[in-house]
């Protein structure tokens, strides 16, 4: 049987309440993604084009740092992977994460929070940064999805 981890990160609180969700209808341990230095509301707002996040997003190179790490990955073989949808991608934060470790051998399955966004060009701008893994094409998970729709989501993915 394979060992699952979700791990998320989560500007607002949203993705994180679906992430925790997952994690009970996949059976899967749950790991945060926190930032070394946390997002303020002036950091995310959009609309400001010196805001930290859209300057983050404009500069596709840049690697937010991150507070914690995961201890022994090696023992994942499935890996979800939620964010909120940045600018049609995933924040930067998650390729910080993913390059972070060995990902050989491992599955990893996206999943995503937004108000109105896909999943635009998001495993396009993750794939460099999962090196010998799996990386299937994700989704955006409606904010109040159930644990049996989540279930079945996950199920449906990885057939």
């Amino acid at each position: 049987m394979n060992k699952k981890l979700v791990a998320y990160f989560s500007a607002t609180g949203t993705t994180e309440q679906v992430a925790k969700r997952l994690a009970e209808a996949v059976q899967a341990d749950v790991f945060e993604i926190q930032p070394a230095e946390k997002y303020s509301a002036p950091d995310l707002d959009w609309n400001n084009m010196q805001s930290r996040s859209t300057k983050e997003m404009h500069d596709k190179s840049y690697r937010p740092a991150i507070a914690n790490k995961v201890e022994n990955m090696e023992q994942y073989d499935v890996l979800y992977l939620g964010f909120p949808i940045w600018w049609f991608v995933a924040p930067t934060i998650i390729n910080t994460f993913l390059e972070g470790y060995d990902l050989s051998g491992k599955t990893i399955v996206p999943f995503a929070t937004s108000l109105g966004s896909d999943m635009g060009s998001t495993n396009e701008e993750l794939l460099p940064s999962c090196d010998g893994a799996k990386l299937l094409f994700g989704e955006v998970l409606e904010a109040d999805a159930s644990v049996e729709e989540l279930r079945t989501w996950a199920n449906e993915i990885q057939s």
